[in-house]
């Protein structure tokens, strides 16, 4: 008899949560439009202003300055323009410095050109390098626009997480906008907007337990913003046209609810299988090297190499053994290739890794399980330690 499949690439998508099912199947039947005035239209907005009072307080913000998205892709396509307004007046913003181990999605720029983007390196702990930040903003020439820079919270293959505290600081004395990608660590980390010194971030439902096709920018302020991406109707006070995603939106925010639920224990209870799972790894292969593993990082993620693994090659093999992990991002459907994380990080980017990602609902017996088909497979590459039980 064939073993039950374990899941464990939480990063690239969370198992959907019951309640939040729940709720995505209630607003099915909700027939009315959100901006229609009668009452079904009424009981719609209500759903969607209760959606938005859920993932502001996730993420300590006001519920007034949640604008939902499609995901996080189309938030930051959103926030990431030069084109903003300060009132209703035009605000410049000139050029974008991203870290070079950011989600694909900032990668591409949003709508800057190119030439308007500007990669910032991070050290060999996968950490932004702030000295080189400090120097590109010094020379900044803020009379042609503002400077916008765009970072992660937590990486997305590695769960590596940066001092956004610290960044900012350096942000503001450029007199820059600074955009925070937090979809990755929402629910596993404690997030303040204001705390963080963000302008903006943008979340993702899907990484929370919330149905697919549902995100968030969410904004320190309403005097500063980016022009529309979506233009049409009047939807989301003007900065996002087009007839709310109900069903998907009233899933996201019951997810946020039941993720802030989470936040006080995850350390303890994820982070402690982590930990457990890093262990055994240690014990069996050779020259394993945990990416990150003497920094800071949320406490679902590990992400390993080994001389001589092909990522993309050993993603396969746990597959076939009913393990479902990732050899890094899953932002491009059936993509493979080089990883830019390890690559910006001075490590093999050909040869690859996997990340092994966890979740609230992981067990003692998925890592054991894992483990035991790591075992497996180091045997059979040759990664095992030598004279030692593997098993």
């Amino acid at each position: 008899m064939t073993a039950e499949r374990i899941y464990l690439d939480w990063n690239a998508t969370a198992p959907l949560r019951a309640e939040a099912r729940r709720a995505t199947l209630d607003a099915l039947d909700m027939q009315g439009n959100p901006s229609s005035v009668h009452r079904e239209g009424r009981a719609a907005r209500g759903v969607i202003d209760r959606a938005r009072r859920q993932i502001a307080a996730l993420v300590d913000a006001d519920p007034a300055h949640v604008v939902f998205t499609s995901g996080a892709s189309e938030a930051a396509a959103h926030v990431l323009t030069p084109d903003f307004r300060m009132g209703k007046s035009p605000l410049a913003v000139s050029h974008l410095y991203v870290s070079a181990t950011e989600h694909p999605c900032v990668l591409a720029g949003g709508r800057f050109t190119p030439q308007a983007v500007t990669s910032v390196p991070v050290g060999a702990d996968g950490i932004l390098d702030l000295a080189a930040l400090d120097r590109f903003l010094a020379h900044h020439d803020v009379s042609q626009g503002l400077p916008m820079i765009a970072v992660q919270l937590a990486n997305n293959e590695t769960g590596i997480v940066q001092p956004i505290a610290k960044i900012a600081e350096i942000v503001k004395k450029a007199r820059g906008l600074l955009v925070v990608d937090a979809v990755q660590a929402a629910g596993r980390l404690p997030v303040s907007l204001h705390t963080l010194g963000a302008d903006f971030l943008f979340l993702s439902s899907h990484k929370i337990g919330g149905p697919k096709g549902a995100g968030a920018l969410v904004s320190a302020g309403e005097i500063m913003m980016p022009a529309p991406l979506v233009t049409g109707g009047g939807q989301e006070k003007g900065h996002r046209a087009g007839t709310e995603n109900l069903p998907a939106i009233a899933g996201f925010g019951t997810a946020a609810e039941a993720a802030l639920g989470e936040v006080e224990e995850y350390e303890a209870t994820v982070g402690a299988l982590r930990d457990v799972l890093e262990a055994g790894l240690r014990t069996m292969a050779s020259d394993i090297a945990i990416v990150g593993g003497q920094g800071p990082r949320v406490a679902n993620t590990t992400f390993f190499t080994l001389p001589g693994m092909k990522g993309e090659t050993a993603q396969i093999a746990f597959d076939l053994d009913g393990v479902c992990l990732s050899s890094g991002s899953a932002c491009s459907s059936g993509k493979v290739g080089p990883s830019h994380v390890l690559d910006a990080m001075g490590l093999d980017a050909e040869t690859g890794g996997l990340r092994v990602s966890l979740g609230p609902t992981t067990t003692m017996a998925d890592v054991e399980r894992f483990l035991a088909v790591f075992s497996r497979f180091a045997e059979r590459g040759g990664y095992a330690k030598r004279g030692e039980a593997a098993a």
